[in-house]
């Protein structure tokens, strides 16, 4: 394996870069994914890196030696522990991190089922969570208005924990464009004029949009839904997190198709 012990190495340099630049990582097409359990969900589902980072700690770790063994010896690199920080997108390292080709666009497509629409998601983690719920409950396709994070982001792959590898995700998209001719119900999580979650019938295909942190929906994207939904908060709470609101709100739909649920 190969040794590097030097910032000015023109391969630290890429990594440094890809680490910390949005710029770098679009110009170049590349991301980082960081830590074992993505390394390994990326392995699995036939993905394979450009490139293994391991620190010189972490080469000693069982899982990361495990997976060093499962990659091509000519690909992967060992960084001294302060060098492996400095590159690291993460601020606590976790020993081995791995360069990746960000995967083409999915081709386009009439949607005629589930999808999640998101309208200027910022923040990674919220992000990257919502990615991860929407593989959970088995919804494919999640649209990402220009607005948003990158997707494929180190920070958001961290978050979503592997779940863009079981996703088909459409950055940069017009949602008037993408939701031409749906044919099930466009629901807009909202608190104006809205029906409460557990009052809808979601056993049919549905377009979920979820808004910005701070400013909800776009009026643009808001006013392509068919109905506005509130999740009831009894407690008194304003409104929840957008991550645990998809969350509440996909997980119902889940509920309500098991075939114990009339």
């Amino acid at each position: 394996m190969k040794q590097i012990s030097s910032r000015d190495n023109p391969t630290v340099k890429h990594l440094h870069a890809l680490a910390t630049s949005a710029r770098t990582r679009r110009s170049s097409g590349e991301t980082l994914l960081d830590g074992a359990h993505l390394l390994g969900v990326a392995l699995a589902r036939g993905v394979r890196p450009s490139r293994v980072v391991v620190s010189e700690s972490g080469r000693m770790q069982p899982e990361i030696a495990s997976l060093l063994a499962a990659c091509p010896t000519e690909i992967c690199l060992e960084l001294p522990d302060r060098l492996f920080a400095h590159v690291s997108p993460v601020d606590a390292p976790s020993g081995v991190l791995a360069l990746l080709p960000v995967p083409p666009a999915p081709a386009p497509m009439a949607l005629d089922a589930d999808c999640v629409v998101l309208d200027a998601v910022q923040d990674p983690g919220n992000l990257g969570t919502i990615l991860r719920t929407a593989a959970a409950v088995g919804v494919a396709d999640v649209l990402l208005t220009p607005g948003c994070a990158q997707a494929w982001s180190p920070r958001v792959l961290r978050a979503a924990m592997g779940a863009h590898f079981g996703l088909r995700l459409h950055e940069g998209v017009e949602a008037a464009s993408a939701l031409a001719g749906y044919g099930g119900a466009i629901l807009a999580a909202d608190l104006r004029e809205a029906v409460e979650l557990y009052d809808l019938d979601l056993r049919g295909p549905v377009a979920w949009l979820m808004g910005s942190e701070g400013q909800g929906l776009s009026p643009a994207v808001a006013a392509l839904a068919t109905r506005r939904v509130v999740i009831p908060m009894p407690g008194g709470m304003e409104s929840l997190n957008v991550g645990v609101a998809a969350g509440v709100c996909l997980f119902e739909q889940l509920r309500q198709r098991r075939p114990s649920v009339r």
